[in-house]
């Protein structure tokens, strides 16, 4: 095996609690992560010559680094740190998650490539090694090994399974997100200087033990995250274009992670077209808008 494509999964945030700031600088979190029918696509060919050590990355996006700052790369450099797997490749990412929307792209491909390396290596990790590895490169990337619905602790790497996830098992979703990005760091350091918007971590876990209870209550009345508070006040564009969804079709919509990308559960005779036109009439027509389901 010589060659491999993989999958690289968006995800939305459908309950994140932030509930303080740690002693090494990062934040303490609970949240509940879905991964998406649709996302990016990761190609990895091993190096043809033995003297081919090296990792290369090429993206159809122009604006996507593919220098060392680029995770797929750290996560190349991670899995043969791990395995001591001396190999080349070369990666190709084709690109459809926005940087700067709360959706996980960089860390999807980051576990595309761990995945990746790990099959082509022979399969020297098992499940539980490869979080390790993913952990180490990015607080977001374990979450996307299980292949399913997960609740993710600490800063993101204690993931575990989501027990009762068919509630959430094939939803439609419409992904929005406007022409500008949010970048992450500024989000937790503005959450961090009015630490009274941190839901405290008895609360948060009160809540997500709904989403891991029988399966009574509705998705969308569990719906949270409390980096909406910050978000929500520097660009109003948000909340108000929520308000519209929920007064003109009765769509919860919510920020996933940092933002700026939004979602909303779509019922089976939800206009979809109406509503994608909708958001565009409010952020105008670069704004992007899919429709994909939950994986």
């Amino acid at each position: 095996m010589s060659a491999l494509a993989f999958f690289s999964p968006a995800k939305i945030n459908l309950f994140l609690a932030v509930t303080g700031r740690r002693a090494d600088g990062f934040h303490e979190l609970v949240s509940v992560v879905a991964p998406l029918a649709w996302g990016d696509e990761l190609a990895v060919e091993m190096a043809e010559e033995k003297s081919e050590k090296e990792f290369s990355l090429v993206c159809d996006d122009p604006a996507v680094p593919v220098d060392e700052s680029n995770l797929v790369l750290r996560a190349a450099r991670a899995f043969g740190d791990a395995t001591s797997w001396r190999g080349g490749g070369r990666f190709k990412l084709t690109k459809r998650i926005p940087m700067g929307a709360g959706l996980g792209g960089g860390s999807s491909n980051a576990a595309a490539a761990l995945r990746s390396l790990n099959r082509l290596a022979g399969g020297p990790l098992g499940a539980a090694e490869l979080a390790e590895v993913a952990a180490r490169v990015g607080s977001d990337c374990a979450l996307f090994l299980p292949g399913g619905p997960v609740v993710m602790r600490g800063r993101g790497e204690r993931v575990e399974a989501l027990a009762a996830a068919a509630r959430l098992s094939g939803r439609s979703v419409v992904i929005f997100k406007p022409a500008f990005g949010i970048a992450t760091a500024w989000a937790y350091a503005r959450l961090a200087a009015a630490p009274t918007s941190y839901l405290p971590a008895q609360e948060a876990e009160a809540r997500v033990a709904k989403w891991i209870g029988v399966a009574e209550t509705p998705a969308e009345e569990l719906l949270f995250n409390n980096l909406e508070e910050p978000a929500f006040a520097k660009f109003p564009a948000l909340p108000l274009l929520g308000e519209r969804l929920l007064k003109n079709f009765g769509l919860v919509a919510r920020m996933s992670g940092s933002g700026s990308a939004c979602f909303a559960f779509l019922r089976d005779d939800s206009p979809v077209a109406e509503i994608a036109a909708t958001i565009r009439a409010a952020w105008g027509e670069s704004a992007m808008v899919v429709q994909t389901r939950l994986a």
